[in-house]
């Protein structure tokens, strides 16, 4: 189990994909990397392609037409890395909210035997940096009402750092999920925890983003709350 993509999904992310390319091809596992990126204005792109000519052989770009969302993102960038053989896919976002140094222990646990690990801003020693009061109002809000409606075990429901074994992806529909945003963090969670796969949470500190703008939007967090109840009485 040594195959591990990582796909990072990017929209006007220029300032921070140097540096997140950098850091995450520098830790002491072996990391491949796929940029997905939705023709952002700001030439990420571009610069995408330039750092995959520069790592050679460690990263590659995935280029899209427009803007279709985060959920979307990862469903191709997953099926993109699995046909070329990858054994775990990973997500992780592009502002360096996610710390790179975070990587090996999320690799650790897989290597324990975890089929699915979370890096976790709600176990102990997990940390939010940089976050107002109404965004941990409503993370804390979204976490707890869906944890209370679908019966959830996983905490960090809305984290998108993560890595999944690719064995414990196949037993569910993930290719199917039309969810994006936070809810695509949820459903699959939801399926992997209804198949049974091995889900552990390794706590790790999130750094609110200093470059560019969140993109998070009212109806990213309406699509959240709407997905809820489908899950719970589909």
């Amino acid at each position: 189990m040594d195959n591990l993509w990582l796909v990072v999904p990017t929209y006007n992310e220029r300032n921070n994909l140097a540096e997140l390319v950098e850091r995450v091809l520098a830790q002491p596992i072996k990391v491949f990397l796929l940029v997905v990126d939705d023709n952002s204005p700001d030439g990420t792109g571009q610069l995408a392609d330039e750092l995959a000519q520069k790592y050679k052989g460690r990263m590659l770009v995935l280029h899209r037409p427009g803007k279709q969302g985060l959920g979307s993102a990862y469903r191709q960038g997953f099926a993109y890395c699995i046909n070329r053989g990858a054994q775990v896919v990973g997500e992780m976002d592009a502002d360096l909210s996610h710390i790179p140094e975070d990587l090996p222990k999320l690799w650790e646990k897989i290597k324990q035997g975890a089929q699915v690990v979370i890096g976790s801003r709600r176990v102990e020693g997990g940390k939010i940096i940089g976050w107002g009061v109404w965004r941990h109002f409503t993370s804390w809000g979204a976490n707890t009402f869906s944890r209370l409606i679908l019966g959830l075990k996983t905490r960090d429901v809305t984290a998108g750092f993560r890595l999944y074994e690719v064995e414990a992806l196949e037993k569910i529909p993930w290719r199917a999920i039309t969810s994006n945003g936070y809810a695509w963090q949820e459903e699959i969670i939801f399926l992997l925890e209804k198949s049974g796969a091995r889900i552990a949470e390794v706590p790790v500190v999130f750094n609110d983003r200093s470059q560019g703008k969140s993109k998070l939007k009212g109806k990213d967090i309406f699509e959240f709350f709407k997905t809820i109840f489908r899950l719970r009485w589909q």
